[in-house]
This record gives C-alpha cells, sequence and structure tokens, in this order.
C-alpha cells in the first residue's frame, strides 16, 4: 500500500520541480552579467552580481514602467469590480427581456482576442486625448474584465438566498446600506476572485497597454520588449526586470489564496 504513495509524491515533486524550474532559472540570470549568461553554462552565479536591479532601481524609465503598471492595473480592477458589482446584482436578483442575450453578448466581448480592438480604442483615444495616459488602458482593459468580473460575481450572488434581501428592507435598510453592509461582505469571496483575475489579466496584457501608451505611461512590459542596444539584448537587466514582474502576482495570489480556493469550490471559476 505504501508504493502508490511514495510514487504518488514522486510525481509531485518532479511536476513541482518542472514549474519552478523556469523561476529558478530567470532569478539565477538575473544575479549573472551578460558574459556569464551568453558564455557559460552554470546552476548558480559563479561572480554573484547586483548590477542588473542596480540598473532597473536607477534607471527612471525602468522603475517608471512599474509604477506605470501597478497604477493603471489597480485603476482597472477598482472600475471593473465597482461597474460589475450592481450589473451582476441585477442579473442574479430580475428577470428582463433579453437578459440571457445581454449576458451571452458580455461575454462575447471577453472571448474576442486584444488586437481585434487596438485600432479603434487608438483612433477613438486619439480624438479624445487620452493616449498615453494611465486611463486609456484602464479603460480600454475594462472591456476584458467587466464581463468576466459580472459573470463570476452573478455565480457568487446567486448563491446568497433572495431573503436576505427581503429581509434587510423589512429592517429598514436602504438599497446602498444594505448593499454595502449586508450583502458585500456575503459574496466578499467572489470579490476577492474577481479582483484577481482582473488584476491578473491587465498585469499581463502587452498589446493594447504597448499601442495606447508612448512614454508617460508606458508599462513595464513594453519596457522590457525594448531592451536590445549596440551591444545586444541586455539578458541579466531583463532577467531581473522579470523577477521584479513576478512578485505583485506573486503578493496577489498569496493575498486571495484563500478566496480563490473558496471561489473554486463555490462560483464560477
Amino acid at each position: 500500500m505504501r508504493k502508490p504513495l511514495h510514487l504518488g509524491w514522486l510525481v509531485m515533486t518532479l511536476y513541482l520541480i518542472f514549474l519552478l524550474l523556469p523561476i529558478y532559472w530567470l532569478v539565477n540570470m538575473s544575479f549573472k552579467t551578460n558574459v556569464e549568461i551568453t558564455n557559460t553554462f552554470s546552476l548558480w552565479p559563479n561572480d554573484p552580481t547586483l548590477r542588473n536591479y542596480t540598473v532597473i532601481f536607477t534607471d527612471p524609465s525602468w522603475y517608471n514602467g512599474y509604477i506605470n503598471s501597478i497604477t493603471y492595473v489597480v485603476m482597472n480592477t477598482v472600475i471593473s469590480i465597482a461597474v460589475a458589482l450592481p450589473a451582476a446584482y441585477a442579473f442574479s436578483r430580475y428577470r428582463f427581456l433579453g437578459d440571457k442575450h445581454l449576458f451571452f453578448w458580455l461575454l462575447t466581448n471577453r472571448m474576442a482576442p486584444p488586437a481585434v480592438f487596438a485600432l479603434p480604442f487608438f483612433q477613438l483615444y486619439s480624438a479624445f486625448g487620452l493616449i498615453d495616459t494611465h486611463i486609456a488602458v484602464a479603460l480600454a482593459h475594462c472591456l476584458f474584465n467587466v464581463p468576466l468580473a459580472v459573470w463570476i460575481l452573478e455565480g457568487f450572488m446567486s448563491g446568497v438566498p433572495r431573503e436576505i434581501d427581503e429581509t434587510a428592507y423589512i429592517d429598514g435598510y436602504s438599497f446602498p446600506r444594505f448593499f454595502v453592509k449586508i450583502f458585500m461582505p456575503l459574496i466578499a469571496s467572489g470579490i476577492g476572485v474577481t479582483a484577481f483575475f482582473c488584476f491578473m489579466f491587465s498585469w499581463v496584457e502587452l498589446l493594447l497597454a504597448r499601442t495606447l501608451t508612448t512614454t508617460a505611461a508606458k508599462p513595464i512590459a513594453a519596457i522590457m520588449t525594448r531592451t536590445v542596444s549596440a551591444s545586444g539584448l541586455d539578458w541579466g537587466v531583463l532577467a531581473a526586470a522579470g523577477v521584479l514582474t513576478i512578485i505583485p502576482g506573486a503578493l496577489v495570489i498569496w493575498f486571495v489564496r484563500n478566496y480563490i480556493a473558496k471561489g473554486f469550490a463555490l462560483g464560477r471559476v
């Protein structure tokens, strides 16, 4: 009976090694010089250096890229959840003409690739003078995150009994007070899951972020694609930037890990 157990641990260990090996190699490269990266093969740096991280934290184009990315990602997450909450409540509590068709139409926006909307967004924002601003990228990402947020939140809200709404109204609660103080805490897991998916999509999306920005609001993902110099690719700096790019996503996963687990069990995730 123990052999299958040992085999399971072995498979799990190999699987974890397979998943973590690229991350380890990225961290390993971030502490190497370009000469060592291109000319030698080693499992750890022979002559560790912090020069790659120093470049990122001293070069304004690099650290401003991180600030820009975090700014529009947070803006997008807040806007998406703020818009999706009342919409999801309406879909979960009311029935109206064409509600299912409208719900499906929302999801079709999420199914389309960002490249389809790159040119229309560029022309629209150029007309309104929003090119190279954080709000331009945040609103563009809302086209994809709001349908996803509505879909996830509607699943959580449908699991809340309608009697809670009626009881709150009988007790004299106004709708805003009921929604904030009673209803939102009941779907806290759903809000956490929604925030996670909105954050991750906006954080890794490159095409729209690169198309709608030029210099002032350029995200880190776009800057990482412009590391070519006269001497070639700066592999060490690129690896260090990749390590720092992983950290925000890892922190978000750490803080909402319990909500994600509940979302897989209770919601639409």
